[in-house]
């Protein structure tokens, strides 16, 4: 049987936290920053936690080694 191979467009957008979370960076902080607000854009710097109905998916068929 073969490896299995990462999705490496996956890799570059999840990383795994130490207790098997799922973590992400948020989108809409790329450009037209000025429209959004202070508060808005202090809170999409944060990493955000995928939903543990979707890990799953990203564990098995995205980032099978992860």
């Amino acid at each position: 049987m073969p490896k299995m191979k990462t999705k490496k467009s996956a890799a570059k957008r999840y990383s795994f936290t130490g207790t098997g979370k799922v973590k992400y960076k948020k989108q809409n902080l790329r450009h037209i920053l000025t429209k959004k607000s202070s508060k808005r854009k202090r809170n999409l710097r944060h990493a955000g936690i995928l939903s543990p109905d979707n890990v799953p998916v990203i564990k098995k068929r995205l980032l099978p080694y992860g």
